[in-house]
C-alpha cells in the first residue's frame, strides 16, 4: 500500500491577482491587505478529485463536502469504473483490478495546510501534524519532513516556487530555508542556487525514495516539478500509483532573493514523468535578431479600435513590444496602453477589470520560454472575469519565432482557474511574429 501525503501552502497564489510578484514573507499579508483571497485549497482539492476519480482504491469519506462540486469551476470527475464504462479512467493509468492493492492512505497537515482540501474533496486523510497560527517557511519545511516520517512515498504539494525550494530544504537535508517568520510557507529556498536554471549538475539533488508532484498553485511557478494544471497533478499521482510513471529529477526553479527577473537552479526534485502532464521548466527569453518586435508593435497599432487598450502581459517577448511602442517598464507586471501611450503599469486585476469596461480592450500574451504557458503563469491578474468580458478573439498571443520553434511542436497552454474558460481558450490560435505575419499554433492540454 503506498502512503501519499499532502502539503499545502495555504497562502500560495495570493499576490498574483493583486499584482505582487509572488507570497514570499510580509507580501503576504500585504496581499490580504489589497483584498487577495486565498486559492491553493481548492486547487489541491481539484487534484485529489481527479486522483481518487481515476483510483476507485482511494479511501472516501461517505460524501465530499458541498464545495466540492464547484472545485475549479467544475464538478470533480466521476469515479473510475473498472469495466471501462463512463467515467473510467485512462487503461494506461490503472493496473490490473487482479493486482490492484486495496488503496492508498492520504496523509497531511491540519487546517488549510492540507486538511480542508482533503475535506473539501471528499478524501479520507489522517493528520500527523498541526499547523501554526502563522505559517512560515521553516513550518513548511517541517511539515514535509514529518509527513515523510510518517511514512509518505508520494508528496503532493500545492504551491509555486518558493514551497517547491521549501519541499527540496526538507527532503535534501532537514535544514529550514532562511525565513524571516513572518512568511506565507514559500521562503527563500535551500542553498545559493546555481547558473540560470538550464540544467546544472551541481545543484542538490533530494534524497531518493520519496517521490513529489507540485499542484500548481503560486504566482511564480516555473520549476519543472509541477504539473501543468491541478487535474493533471491529480492524473500524474494515479499513474505513480499505478506504477506507469516512473520518477525522475526534475528541476527546482526560482528567482534570487530580491530579484524581480531571471530564475536560479536551486536543486532537483523526484517527479513522476507522464507526457504532457508535468510542465517543462522555464527557459529565459531573449530577443533575436531574427525577432520583430517593431513589426509586432506596428500590428497592435494598426488594429487597435478607436479608443481602445491594449492590456499586455509581463515578460521579455512584451516588454521588447512595448519598448518599440515607446513605454518603458519593468517586465514582471501588465502594463495598459492606449494610441497615446502609456495608460498603467503593474496593474492589478480590479484595476484591469475596470478598465476594460471602461473602453474596448485586448488582452496581449507571450508564451513562457520552454513551457508554453499563456496564462495562469506569472500573470494570474489577467483573471477569468477579465478574459471573458474581453471575448476569447480579444486575446492577441505574440511571439518570436524562435520562440515557438524551441517548444518543437508542444501546445500553447493555460491554466486561468477556470476550467470552463480553459477549454473554450483551446484550439488552434493566430500567434502575431511581425506586422504582416502570422502563424497558426494550436493551445492544448496534451
Amino acid at each position: 500500500m503506498t502512503t501519499v501525503g499532502l502539503l499545502v501552502n495555504p497562502v500560495a497564489g495570493l499576490g498574483g491577482t493583486v499584482g505582487l510578484k509572488g507570497t514570499d514573507g510580509p507580501l503576504a499579508e500585504r496581499a490580504r491587505d489589497l483584498g487577495a483571497t486565498p486559492r491553493a485549497t481548492d486547487r489541491a482539492a481539484l487534484a485529489l478529485s481527479e486522483l481518487a476519480a481515476r483510483w476507485p482504491g482511494f479511501a472516501l469519506t461517505a460524501e465530499p463536502e458541498p464545495a466540492a462540486a464547484t472545485v475549479g469551476g467544475h464538478q470533480p470527475a466521476p469515479a473510475a469504473k473498472p469495466d471501462g464504462g463512463a467515467g473510467a479512467a485512462d487503461a494506461d493509468t490503472l493496473p490490473d483490478p487482479a493486482t490492484r492493492f486495496d488503496g492508498p492512505t492520504l496523509l497531511t497537515v491540519a487546517g488549510d495546510m492540507g486538511a480542508d482540501a482533503a475535506l473539501l474533496a471528499g478524501v479520507a486523510a489522517t493528520v500527523v501534524c498541526d499547523r501554526p497560527s502563522a505559517t512560515s517557511a521553516a513550518d513548511t519545511v517541517r511539515a514535509a519532513q514529518a509527513l515523510v516520517r510518517a511514512g509518505a512515498e508520494l508528496l503532493l504539494f500545492a504551491g509555486g516556487d518558493g514551497t517547491a525550494r521549501d519541499v527540496l530544504a526538507a527532503l535534501e537535508s532537514g535544514q529550514p530555508t532562511t525565513d524571516d517568520g513572518s512568511g506565507s510557507g514559500s521562503g527563500s529556498g535551500s542553498g545559493s542556487g546555481s547558473g540560470s536554471g538550464s540544467g546544472h549538475s551541481v545543484a542538490p539533488t533530494a534524497r531518493d525514495g520519496v517521490a513529489v508532484i507540485g499542484i500548481p498553485a503560486g504566482v511564480k511557478i516555473h520549476s519543472a516539478v509541477y504539473a501543468v494544471n491541478p487535474r493533471a497533478a491529480g492524473e500524474v499521482a494515479a499513474a505513480f500509483l499505478a506504477g506507469t510513471a516512473a520518477s525522475a529529477p526534475a528541476e527546482v526553479l526560482d528567482r534570487p532573493d530580491g530579484e524581480t527577473v531571471g530564475t536560479v537552479l536551486y536543486g532537483h526534485l523526484p517527479v513522476p514523468r507522464l507526457p504532457h502532464r508535468v510542465q517543462s521548466g522555464k527557459i529565459g527569453s531573449t530577443v533575436t535578431g531574427g525577432d520583430d518586435p517593431a513589426g509586432i508593435a506596428a500590428h497592435l497599432r494598426d488594429t487597435r479600435s478607436l479608443g481602445g487598450i491594449d492590456i499586455v502581459g509581463p515578460g521579455t517577448t512584451t516588454n521588447a513590444v512595448l519598448a518599440a511602442l515607446g513605454v518603458t517598464v519593468e517586465p514582471t507586471g501588465v502594463t495598459v496602453v492606449d494610441a497615446a501611450g502609456l495608460v498603467a503599469t503593474d496593474a492589478d486585476a480590479t484595476t484591469l477589470v475596470r478598465l476594460a469596461a471602461a473602453r474596448p480592450a485586448r488582452v496581449v500574451v507571450s508564451p513562457i520560454g520552454g513551457q508554453g504557458f499563456l496564462l495562469g503563469r506569472g500573470n494570474q491578474q489577467l483573471t477569468p472575469e477579465l478574459l471573458r468580458s474581453c471575448g476569447r478573439d480579444a486575446i492577441m498571443i505574440i511571439s518570436g519565432e524562435a520562440k515557438l520553434a524551441a517548444l518543437a511542436g508542444r501546445p500553447l497552454l493555460v491554466d486561468t482557474g477556470d476550467e470552463t474558460l480553459d477549454a473554450d481558450l483551446r484550439g488552434y490560435r493566430p500567434v502575431i511574429t511581425g506586422r504582416d505575419t502570422t502563424v497558426m499554433y494550436r493551445i492544448g492540454e496534451k
